[in-house]
C-alpha cells in the first residue's frame, strides 16, 4: 500500500490532512493549531515530495526520513506540519486493518481520567476558583490545572501578587482532596521559580509546569533539584535529542511531548519510551479539544508510564467544536476514547471540509 495523494483543508486555526492510498483507503490527521496556512504550505512544498509513492507500513521511519531530508529546515514548523501527515497515516493504517490506533499500539479501550486544564490568566483568582468549582460539581473532575505567572514574563506577573493570590484561593475553593497542577509557561527565573514552588508545596500542589523559559534546561534543573513538587516540561520541544538530554540530566520529573508539536504520534511515543527507560512519567500536552485530544487519548491508553490524568481543556474553542462528529462527554472526571469506526474513531464533518481552503499533492 503506497501513498497516492495528500490533501489539506485549512482555516486560520487548523489544517486537516487527508491521505489516500493506492488501494483506496484514506486517513485523516491534523497539524498543530494556529498559522495553519503555513503548515499546509510546508506539507505540499517540503514534505509531500519525500513520501508520495512510498509504502505506508513504517510510519516512524517515514517521519524520520523527512526530518533528515529537511535537516536545514528543522524545528517547530516542519514538525507542526509533519504531525498532520503522520497522524493521517495512523488513521489510514487503522482503517486498513480494521483496528483503532490504540489497538495498533497494543493498548486497551478504557475510560481516560482527565484533569480540567484552564488556559486563562486574564481572570481573577476568585472567578477562576468559582468556575473550576462549578465544573467539578458538573463533571466530577478530581484534578485541575491553573495558570500562574505570565507567559515568558521574566518574573513579572499578570498583575502584582496574582500568583500569590490564586494558589491559596483555588485550594480553598476546591478542597484538600482535589489534585492541583500549576502552569507557569516559562514565567520565572530560577530564584523566583523556587520561591513560587515552595508556595505551591505549602498548598499541596503536585505538578509544576514549565517554571523557567523552556529552552534553558539548566535553569529548570535548578528548580527540580531544589523542590519536592514534580516539575514538568517539554511541550514546546521538537528535537528528540533535546528530549533525551532533558531526561538524562533530570531537568524535569515529568515529560510532556505534544503530538502535534513534536511531529506526530511516533515521535511522541519515542519520547515516552525514553522516559520509561529512565523511570519517568510521560503526561502529553493537549491544550485544546481538537484532534490533539483524540490523538492523546489513544497514546495514554497505550503507554505504561502515562500520568494519572490526561490534560483536558475546559475552554470553549468554536474552531475546534465543529471539526468532527464526536462530542467529548466528561462524566465522573473521565472521557471515553472515540469509537466511531477504526483508526482515530472520529469522523471529520464534510461541511467543515467544504468551507476550508483546499490543496492537494498527488503522485
Amino acid at each position: 500500500m503506497k501513498i497516492k495523494s495528500i490533501e489539506t483543508f485549512s482555516t486560520g486555526y487548523v489544517s486537516i490532512v487527508r491521505v489516500k492510498s493506492t488501494d483506496g483507503y484514506e486517513g485523516y490527521g491534523q497539524t498543530a493549531p494556529y498559522h495553519a496556512n503555513i503548515s499546509a504550505l510546508i506539507i505540499h512544498q517540503q514534505i509531500a515530495r519525500h513520501v508520495l509513492g512510498k509504502e505506508i507500513d513504517k510510519i516512524d521511519q517515514l517521519s524520520e526520513d523527512i526530518i533528515k531530508s529537511e535537516h536545514k529546515y528543522h524545528g517547530s514548523y516542519l514538525c507542526r506540519a509533519l504531525s498532520g501527515l503522520e497522524t493521517a497515516l495512523w488513521d489510514l493504517q487503522g482503517k486498513q486493518l480494521g483496528k483503532s490506533v490504540y489497538e495498533l499500539l497494543g493498548g486497551e479501550n478504557r475510560q481516560i481520567e482527565v484533569y480540567g486544564s484552564s488556559m486563562k490568566r486574564n481572570i481573577s483568582p476568585e472567578d477562576e476558583s468559582e468556575r473550576l468549582k462549578k465544573m467539578q460539581e458538573d463533571y466530577g473532575f478530581r484534578a485541575f490545572k491553573f495558570r500562574i505567572g505570565k507567559n515568558f514574563g521574566n518574573d513579572v506577573d499578570v498583575y502584582p501578587g496574582r500568583t500569590e493570590q490564586i494558589i491559596p484561593t483555588v485550594r480553598k475553593a476546591l478542597g484538600k482532596e482535589t489534585l492541583l497542577y500549576a502552569d507557569a509557561n516559562s514565567a520565572f527565573s530560577p530564584t523566583r521559580a523556587i520561591e513560587v514552588g515552595r508556595l505551591l508545596e505549602q498548598y499541596g500542589v503536585v505538578h509544576y509546569e514549565e517554571p523557567c523559559p523552556f529552552p534553558n534546561l539548566e535553569w529548570t534543573k535548578q528548580v527540580t533539584e531544589e523542590l519536592d513538587i514534580a516539575v514538568a516540561g517539554g511541550e514546546q520541544d521538537t528535537d528528540l535529542v533535546q528530549f533525551q538530554r532533558m531526561i538524562n540530566m533530570n531537568a524535569v520529573d515529568i515529560v510532556q511531548p505534544d503530538i502535534c508539536y513534536v511531529g506526530g504520534l511516533s515521535r511522541a511515543l519515542e519520547v515516552a519510551n525514553m522516559a520509561e527507560k529512565a523511570g519517568m512519567v510521560c503526561t502529553p500536552h493537549a491544550a485544546n479539544l481538537s484532534m490533539i485530544s483524540v490523538f492523546t487519548m489513544h497514546m495514554v491508553a497505550s503507554i505504561p508510564n502515562a500520568g494519572q490524568f490526561m490534560e483536558f481543556s475546559v475552554e470553549s474553542n468554536p474552531w475546534a467544536e465543529e471539526l468532527f462528529t464526536t462530542k467529548f462527554n466528561v462524566y465522573d472526571g473521565k472521557v471515553k476514547i472515540p469509537a466511531d469506526g477504526p483508526g482515530w474513531g472520529v469522523q471529520i464533518r464534510p461541511e467543515w471540509l467544504e468551507k476550508a481552503m483546499y490543496q492537494i499533492s498527488e503522485n
